[in-house]
């Protein structure tokens, strides 16, 4: 199972492995320590961490997601919404709009999206 939990440095990382992959192990030593100022040790602690997640695997000093990045966020999202609107989409959305208006724009892509996952 997949911890979908990260930090904010972890995904800061993750973002750099997706957008690279796939990476060798050096190559992303070298792209930790430009973008993250990282040491050699620190990215592999933390790529160690996020193979534990299940969310990358390092094979053959090969660097690869198991999961696609915009999958890890649709499940970040369904379980955010499982948790704290007990899966009631509908609750969520109220939630969100009660605090920011949504643009006409906005409205006419959730009607979209609704409409095709009514013809789904």
């Amino acid at each position: 199972m997949i911890d979908l939990k990260l930090g904010t440095i972890e995904s800061k990382f993750a973002d750099i492995i997706w957008e690279n992959e796939p990476v060798t192990s050096g190559e992303l030593v070298k792209l930790a320590a430009e973008k993250l100022d990282w040491k050699k040790s620190t990215t592999f602690t933390v790529l160690k961490r996020l193979q534990e997640k299940g969310i990358f695997q390092n094979i053959d000093s090969t660097v690869t997601s198991l999961i696609r990045k915009e999958e890890y966020y649709e499940l970040l999202s369904e379980r955010f919404v499982e948790e704290s609107f007990h899966g009631s989409l509908p609750a969520f959305l109220a939630a969100f709009s009660s605090r920011k208006k949504l643009s006409e724009q906005e409205v006419a892509e959730l009607r979209a999206l609704i409409d095709r996952m009514g013809e789904e």
